[in-house]
């Protein structure tokens, strides 16, 4: 059918009729699917997954996903198509999304600056901060940056962020709309 054109791709096996808009209720599903029961409450969807959650980011070839240091990662290493990272994780650093736990818009940006490479981090920050609906700002993601305490990577996170404000600079601002003659 997908050769057909009446289904779409989304991730793995999962597929969606030609033509629906593709949400991240719709991708969380789908990578959901991907995890495996016995540890998908365990698990939190993150980096450039979550990213691609968002939809800031392509497809992710293997997921990432989280692991809370609470919790013991090595019953968990055998997850196929997985990237397991132990983390520490707040209250207000997960949302459920379709199915499946996923770091939120802020932890998301923080995530990517830190740990992924710039020539993939920096589109996926300048999407994730582009959406008024995720509601992340730039001048947040580096004060929560900044404020990591001993985080390997954070200099090199610091300096995608500049470069995202330096481009924000470029960007001429829009006129401000006439205001009428008293």
């Amino acid at each position: 059918m997908a050769a057909d054109g009446v289904l779409t791709p989304l991730y793995e096996k999962s597929f969606t009729p030609a033509g629906l808009a593709v949400t991240p209720r719709l991708r969380a599903r789908a990578a959901a699917l991907a995890v495996p029961d016995r540890i998908r409450r365990k698990v939190v969807a993150g980096r450039m997954t979550a990213a691609w959650i968002y939809g800031c980011a392509d497809s992710p070839e293997r997921l990432s996903l989280l692991v809370d240091a609470k919790h013991r990662i090595s019953s968990l290493r055998s997850a196929r198509g997985c990237i397991l990272h132990e983390v520490r994780l707040g209250q207000m650093d997960v949302v459920s999304i379709g199915g499946l736990l996923v770091t939120s818009p802020l932890r998301t940006a923080v995530d990517v600056a830190l740990h992924v490479e710039a020539d993939r981090a920096l589109p996926a920050l300048s999407l994730l901060l582009s959406q008024e609906e995720l509601g992340v700002r730039l001048r947040l993601v580096t004060l929560a940056v900044e404020a990591s305490p001993r985080v390997p990577h954070k200099k090199a996170a610091l300096r995608k962020l500049d470069a995202l404000a330096q481009a924000a600079d470029v960007i001429p601002a829009q006129p401000s709309p006439p205001h009428a003659a008293a």
